[in-house]
């Protein structure tokens, strides 16, 4: 399937600031389930753009606006083709060693609730993939899908203790039991486009485990299901505060508001 994206990203500043810079995590690869077939990033400052790839293999971006400006708008846009391989990622190169995705952070690290789910999944399967899948599937039924029920800096622990949050949080649940009972994960952020079970087009975000024999593999407790062809894989890191895809800061100015519009649609319409 041929995706057509476009991830707008504007900063509105309610008096004039002298300088601003945003570090950019908007450009996915290509491996052997993603092809990208066009992609470009709009945004002030984008032709001088520092541009590297950072330990986990993502390509960032950072831009700078100087001079006085009251608002700056970044637009990632093109067209990714995408095959359905079970959630397996192969042919992407990350140069981290595996068992960096061992580490726990802020946001992953485990309550004892979180063990528990960790203890009663190791229970019940002894075969790798299956524990992965029991754990997704509890995840999935103890934090409900709710908008607007946490924020940036919520940690897994308290996501699962108010049984509600978006996909930043069951992702962060996973990687806490994943790392927990000594499964490298990684935390994943994409785009998805669904049939109704979430918002009809949006960012995403998702957890990565190593499967012995399959390797790298996605698997959304949001949606309960391993990404397929809707989904676009773009960036990856030990969690969500990593890999913002828009992050940044400025010289003066007062209070900022920041609004994101993203579009994920079939490429043909």
């Amino acid at each position: 399937m041929k995706l057509h994206i476009r991830h707008e990203t504007k900063y509105d500043y309610e008096t004039s600031v002298r300088s601003s810079i945003q570090r950019l995590h908007l450009t996915p690869a290509s491996f052997a389930a993603q092809k990208v077939q066009s992609w470009k990033i709009e945004a002030p400052g984008i032709d001088n753009a520092l541009t590297y790839r950072d330990g986990f293999g993502n390509q960032v971006h950072v831009v700078t606006s100087q001079g006085a400006h009251d608002h700056v708008t970044v637009v990632a846009e093109g067209v990714v083709e995408v095959e359905d391989s079970a959630g397996v990622v192969r042919g992407l190169i990350c140069p981290s060693p595996d068992n960096v995705f061992l580490r726990q952070t802020d946001a992953t690290e485990p309550s004892p609730e979180l063990a528990e789910i960790a203890q009663a999944a190791q229970a019940r399967q002894h075969k790798p993939l299956d524990l992965i899948h029991a754990i997704m599937g509890e995840i999935h039924g103890r934090i409900a899908y709710e908008i607007g029920a946490t924020h940036y800096h919520t940690t897994a622990a308290q996501a699962l203790a108010d049984g509600k949050g978006v996909c930043q949080d069951h992702a962060h649940a996973m990687l806490s039991i994943l790392r927990l009972i000594g499964i490298p994960g990684r935390y994943v952020t994409g785009y998805l486009v669904t049939d109704g079970a979430l918002p009809a087009t949006a960012s995403h975000a998702w957890a990565e485990a190593l499967v012995p024999q399959l390797g790298w593999v996605g698997f959304d407790a949001a949606n309960c299901k391993c990404p397929t062809a809707d989904y676009v894989r773009v960036a990856t890191g030990l969690d969500a505060q990593g890999v913002v895809p828009v992050r940044g800061s400025r010289r003066g100015g007062e209070t900022e508001n920041m609004t994101v519009s993203v579009l994920v649609q079939p490429a043909e319409q």
